[in-house]
């Protein structure tokens, strides 16, 4: 099996770390460094990583004002419990910026959000249901 750590820039790790685990509904834990975190799923599976801007010479990690934060990219969760993630989403942010709607590509349902950073998160349900 193959896995992709998907790796962000945020500005402070451990708020964004709580964002995201409030988003998909877990228990609150700490990053296990205030420059990196690794948000994980129950089996272990790590869903994302967080560093923070600007240490360890990663060349596209050296600074949010090179670019915009995220541009060109599009954080694309899939979760098993869509019902329950879109009132935790609406908790976390003044607004959605995509309300609930059917992607026919996909056929599920789904909504989009923006992290503390200025990352686009589309959050899709599982399956149909």
């Amino acid at each position: 099996m193959k896995r992709t750590w998907t790796i962000i820039g945020v500005a402070d790790v451990a708020r964004s770390f709580k964002w995201y685990q409030s988003l998909f509904g877990q228990l609150e834990t700490s990053p296990a460094h205030e420059y990196f975190g690794q948000i994980l799923d129950t089996d272990g599976t790590v869903l994302l990583c967080l560093h923070r801007w600007g240490l360890h010479e990663h060349p596209s990690l050296a600074s949010p004002n090179h670019a915009e934060p995220g541009n060109g990219l599009l954080l694309f969760f899939r979760v098993d419990d869509f019902d329950e993630a879109l009132p935790r989403a609406r908790a976390l942010v003044t607004g959605l910026e995509e309300e609930p709607h059917m992607n026919p590509n996909t056929g599920t349902k789904e909504f989009a959000v923006r992290d503390p950073d200025g990352y686009y998160v589309m959050v899709s349900a599982l399956n149909e249901n």
